[in-house]
């Protein structure tokens, strides 16, 4: 959420800086705007009521004592009550719609972060070679077909389109990501965390996924009760929440969380020829990296959390490169992004692995997660997070950038101990 203040004093400044989104909502702020004025105004009328009310209360002893008629006074005194109880609720009123209206803003980009949408990502460094083939190359649904890891059509049998299922070498190889990438992060130092999957709405709007995301998420309604939750779509969205309403030690930051869960989207479906396999579905697998940190260190957070990610990626030996995206294709919550992209041959695409973001305090005053700084005074946290990494892209990088003439695919040498052999052979 934006913080009010900023908004009053800098009006025009927020609007352009939205505008880097490809977002016009100079209407929004103008509305936001005079009902803060309303509100404000409503705020002065009821204090002044009330300190009327208080003078008149400490007369009637001294009227009384005297012998005097409080009548008109108390008259007086429970009519002003009724006009303050009245503007009270307006007050309610007024900042429920304000607080609607500010929910209803993005973050607003950095100002390095580029102008318009996903064609102006621009690209930062890459690592490695794009593979070359002395042979012709199959694509990863063909691969993990023919190796007998991926099966497709019993997934989408049991789960409908968008889903499939790991079987033999692919569950191995998929469980032996998940252990390199949760092995590397505890050697960080980051405490590794197994969130509930099933989340209250407040998750969701902490995030800054709610309320205007909501119909984004698959919805779980208990049928004997009016409690609803909703399947997390990321890690991120439990991990943003654990110091809800909370002051966290200064000495205590940065807090540095992984958790590891499937994700689940209503996003898949897409029968493009780049979504094919399991480049896009209802439900993978990630491993997501968390930080909480004061305003002043963030930036050296968010190049942490970049570089983390690329080093697995790095480690795993598949070329990738690393784009910074551009104010309108960062999400909803966040000031700046940065994407690491495999490189996935028989596309001849880059796909994304892994998101690093910086959300600024924006989750935070929607969460209201604070630390006391150097000045005593109270501050909200900066949260960022960062994929660490999702597999479901991984693995098709893998078997394409490391398959062999025979159809068969060497297995990466810092995953050869979790998996337990070198080569994927039929």
């Amino acid at each position: 959420m934006i913080d009010i203040k900023y908004l009053r004093e800098k009006p025009e400044e927020i609007k352009a800086r939205i505008k880097k989104r490809e977002m016009n909502l100079d209407s929004v702020v103008d509305e936001i705007l005079t009902v803060d004025a309303q509100k404000r105004e409503q705020m002065g009328r009821i204090e002044a009521m009330k300190a009327e009310k208080n003078a008149a209360s400490k007369q009637i002893p001294q009227i009384k004592k005297a012998g005097g008629d409080v009548s008109e006074i108390m008259a007086k005194m429970k009519e002003t009550g009724v006009l303050i109880a009245e503007g009270e609720a307006v007050i309610k009123e007024l900042d429920d719609k304000q607080t609607d209206l500010l929910l209803s803003l993005p973050n607003l980009p950095d100002d390095d972060v580029c102008a318009g949408g996903k064609e102006q990502n621009e690209p930062v460094r890459y690592f490695g070679e794009k593979p070359q083939f002395a042979f012709p190359m199959k694509n990863h649904v063909e691969l993990c077909e023919g190796l007998g890891m991926i099966d497709y059509q019993r997934g989408a049998k049991i789960a409908g389109a968008g889903s499939w299922l790991y079987r033999g070498w692919g569950s191995r190889l998929e469980w032996a990501l998940l252990n390199f990438f949760i092995d590397e992060h505890i050697k960080d130092g980051f405490e590794f965390i197994l969130p509930p999957h099933m989340l209250g709405y407040q998750c969701g709007y902490v995030a800054g996924q709610f309320p205007k995301f909501r119909d984004e998420v698959y919805w779980i309604q208990n049928p004997t009760s009016n409690d609803e939750k909703f399947m997390l779509p990321t890690a991120e969205t439990a991990l943003v929440n654990l110091h809800r309403d909370e002051i966290i030690p200064t000495e205590e930051l940065p807090k540095k969380y992984i958790a590891y869960t499937p994700c689940y989207r209503r996003e898949a479906g897409s029968y493009r020829s780049e979504e094919r396999g399991m480049i896009r579905g209802h439900q993978f697998n990630k491993v997501e990296m968390v930080q909480y940190t004061e305003d002043d260190k963030s930036d050296i957070a968010f190049k942490e959390l970049v570089e983390k990610a690329e080093r697995l990626v790095q480690e795993l030996g598949l070329h990738y490169r690393l784009s910074k995206l551009a104010a309108g294709d960062c999400s909803f919550s966040m000031a700046r992004t940065y994407d690491i992209e495999v490189w996935i041959p028989s596309m001849e695409i880059y796909k994304e692995v892994s998101s690093a973001s910086n959300a600024r305090d924006y989750q935070a005053r929607r969460g209201n997660v604070r630390y006391r700084g150097e000045d005593k005074k109270l501050h909200f946290a900066h949260t960022l997070n960062a994929s660490g990494l999702a597999t479901s892209r991984v693995i098709p990088a893998i078997v394409e950038q490391y398959q062999n003439e025979d159809g068969s695919v060497t297995v990466p040498e810092v995953l050869r101990k979790y998996v337990g052999i070198d080569v994927i052979k039929k």
